[in-house]
């Protein structure tokens, strides 16, 4: 913070008031006032003398503040304080607001931050003389240990609550920062607006830029800030592109940058999908973040967005970055997150910028699969890494998001909702093999048509809550009878696949059909399904291994009691768990420790939890109903939802009517 008793008064508003002046277009006609401002190249009045100052002191019953005390004493005044206020108070002019606005009268259901807000209004201090509804206050109580007031200023047009500047040198800086902006893309007529302050903040723009491909993101962020404070081209769009590797989305726009065909291909993918993410957000809103768009760009945008919200958005590259980033793809789909992320980073020496204000590859942050490999600490190692021919030393390696366990699945997630989860291991398979394992080939219900994904066909990846709420909007029918569940699929560590479902149905004990065998054709298959934490019903825990076809062992926990069969490995013994125990659920994590162990699998907790896999539909884990039992189908029309009464089981199985 500078110092308000050593900042240089008379050089500043000397060249404010230079910088001001050569911005007015010659032939416009001004008030005598400011005609005599612009002749004498000066916006301020003469100095005032230390008496005048103090009589004003007298008059408030308060000594000034030193910041604004060191300003009187070069200019009594000052005329357009940023673009708002047209006359700011000398000595004469200041004056106790006292309420006279209003603004300190409160609803009676006011809280307390309000309140405190309203008392600015009783004891501030005025100075704004001429201003487009703009007040400026000086605050007596927020004093700072150097004895500087804190300066508020309030537009009722913004929309905002009052905003405060550290004191009065801080205030003017914003002004003219403020001052900049305004006159950074001046209107037809008026003469282009350089000057020494525009030159110096260019350079360390561009400065900034080369920074930022070095990989020191922080330095050039602050350097583009202040450039971006003063309207600057450039500052913004440059700027965003580092803030949106960062993960902050809010008001990022790539300014300049987005509309320019060069960059285009980088910078809409990315604005369009945070417009996306918020549903809310009506479509025509795309208009005013793509500002100064074209008709053939917003139609772009549309159909970009469009690609976004349904998944099929890919984002490609040129050159061997463009070739790690397929690599990159094919490993993420399955899970392998940790791994795809690598082969990115490792891949950012080679990346081939779009043009000189392109900083790092973006837009990948909109692809399906690619997208949620992003989380701050990789934003900043990507940030980090020297490239586009710069060079830096290279940043450390971020941490792995996953733990390479079966153990997570234990803890608690966000909102405590996984409280119940089931998952097959198949050993030898690849991920795309498992719906052939764990689908009925000759099924007759025609859920491919209908879209659901059935058979042996994968949807496209999603995160498992978007395939889900998909699957249930094409389901055209469900039974009590069955349990058929949607499962995300990946590889499960070295030499394993599985198939999981974080949302399972409620387990039914006595009709549980365990796919191990089914899924364990010339392998082995292993499946475990825990509710150990439910918060319906009683705990529960069954696991069950087979190899080649037919079942190993196996054993379900539930109502306290522990079945088994086969020859169960001493690892596994559900005794050594589940003995004397009050408490089921502190056996999870160690039978979670315990299978990871005996197998050698894990399960990918970024994909899963935050990443986009591929889904199916199994065959039911469920047996069909027995001759007696009854059971309940609702089956949905295109017209009408129509539940279909209690049905009884014949001989010929639930398709008997």
């Amino acid at each position: 913070m500078t110092d308000s008793t050593t900042f240089d008064w008379r050089s500043f508003l000397l060249g404010w008031s230079g910088e001001w002046a050569d911005s007015l277009p010659d032939g416009e006609t001004r008030g005598e006032g400011d005609e005599v401002a612009r002749r004498a190249r000066w916006l301020g009045f003469p100095a005032a003398p230390e008496g005048r100052i103090a009589a004003m002191e007298e008059r408030l019953g308060r000594q000034m503040p030193a910041s604004y005390r060191e300003f009187l004493k070069v200019s009594d005044g000052w005329r357009h304080a940023g673009g708002f206020v047209s006359l700011l108070a000398g000595t004469e002019d200041a004056h106790w607001h006292n309420n006279a606005s209003g603004l300190a009268d409160l609803r009676e259901d006011a809280g307390p931050e309000e309140r405190r807000e309203a008392d600015i209004w009783r004891r501030g201090l005025q100075l704004d003389v001429v201003s487009d509804i703009t007040h400026v206050l000086l605050d007596p109580e927020d004093v700072d240990e150097n004895g500087e007031w804190a300066v508020y200023t309030w537009a009722s047009w913004r929309a905002a609550p009052p905003e405060r500047h550290a004191n009065f040198t801080a205030f003017m800086r914003d002004m003219h920062r403020e001052f900049h902006s305004l006159q950074a893309r001046p209107s037809d007529g008026k003469p282009v607006f350089a000057n020494d302050t525009t030159r110096r903040l260019d350079a360390q723009v561009e400065e900034a830029r080369l920074e930022a491909l070095r990989g020191g993101w922080e330095q050039a962020l602050e350097a583009l800030d202040e450039a971006k404070g003063y309207g600057r081209p450039r500052a913004a769009g440059l700027g965003d592109q580092i803030r949106r590797l960062l993960g902050q989305t809010y008001t990022v726009y790539y300014d300049g940058l987005v509309t320019d065909p060069r960059y285009t291909p980088e910078m809409l993918p990315p604005l369009v999908a945070e417009h996306a993410a918020h549903s809310y957000r009506d479509d025509s809103t795309l208009k005013y973040q793509l500002r100064c768009a074209d008709d053939d760009l917003m139609s772009l945008g549309h159909a970009t967005l469009d690609r976004v919200r349904n998944g099929t958005y890919r984002y490609t590259a040129a050159g061997p970055f463009g070739e790690a980033v397929e690599r990159a793809r094919e490993l993420a789909r399955w899970g392998d997150t940790d791994r795809a992320w690598r082969t990115l980073a490792d891949a950012l020496p080679l990346w081939e910028p779009l043009g000189p204000d392109h900083l790092a590859p973006l837009a990948w942050v909109a692809d399906p699969v690619l997208g949620p490999l992003l989380t701050p600490e990789r934003g900043r190692e990507l940030l980090s890494t020297p490239r586009s021919g710069q060079s830096g030393e290279a940043p450390s390696p971020t941490p792995d998001l996953d733990p390479g366990d079966l153990a997570w699945l234990a803890e608690p997630d966000r909102g405590n909702n996984r409280t119940s989860y089931r998952f097959v291991l198949v050993e030898a398979a690849e991920p795309k093999e498992l719906p052939a394992r764990l689908t009925d080939a000759d099924t007759d219900r025609d859920e491919d048509e209908d879209g659901d994904g059935d058979g042996t066909v994968l949807n496209e990846p999603m995160t498992f809550w978007d395939a889900r709420q998909r699957s249930q909007l094409n389901r055209r029918e469900s039974s009590s009878y069955d349990d058929r569940p949607l499962m995300a699929v990946g590889r499960a560590g070295t030499g394993w696949s599985f198939a999981f479902d974080g949302a399972p149905a409620p387990f039914n004990r006595p009709r549980f059909v365990s796919p191990a065998s089914t899924a364990s054709a010339d392998s082995r298959a292993v499946v475990v399904w825990s509710g150990l934490r439910t918060p319906h019903g009683k705990p529960f825990f069954h696991l069950s291994v087979a190899r080649d076809g037919a079942e190993q062992y196996a054993f379900t926990y539930a109502d306290g009691e522990i079945q088994r069969s086969g020859e169960i490995p001493r690892a596994l013994d559900p005794s050594r768990f589940f003995d004397g125990l009050e408490d089921s659920a502190r056996a999870e994590r160690p039978l979670l420790e315990a299978v990871a162990e005996e197998f050698g699998a894990s399960l990918p907790r970024h994909a899963i939890m935050n990443g986009r896999l591929h889904t199916f539909t199994t065959r039911s884990w469920t047996r069909p109903p027995r001759n007696g039992e009854t059971y309940a189908v609702i089956r949905m029309h295109p017209a009408t939802t129509r539940p279909v009464a209690r049905e009884r089981a014949g001989d010929d199985g639930p398709e008997s009517r």
